[in-house]
């Protein structure tokens, strides 16, 4: 289970994107401005940089471990 709800948007934005043929370009392009809207404050690098790590770590390898990430509650 993803415990930050900013990282939950994204994994399940980028998966229903995905799922409907969106090209990957713009799917993490969509998620990272998920990400920003939830954190107004974060650089466009860092939301890549962590929308890219979610994405990797849940999608990818499919782990279901604790991720690096925001300071957000959970």
């Amino acid at each position: 289970m993803i415990a930050r709800r900013c990282e939950r948007a994204v994994v399940t934005a980028y998966r229903e994107l995905r799922g409907r043929d969106t090209p990957d370009p713009l799917a993490f392009q969509a998620c990272t401005t998920l990400y920003r809207i939830h954190h107004p404050e974060a650089s466009l690098s860092e939301a890549r940089r962590l929308v890219a790590e979610w994405i990797d770590h849940h999608v990818v390898r499919q782990d279901t471990g604790p991720t690096p990430g925001c300071d957000c509650p959970q």
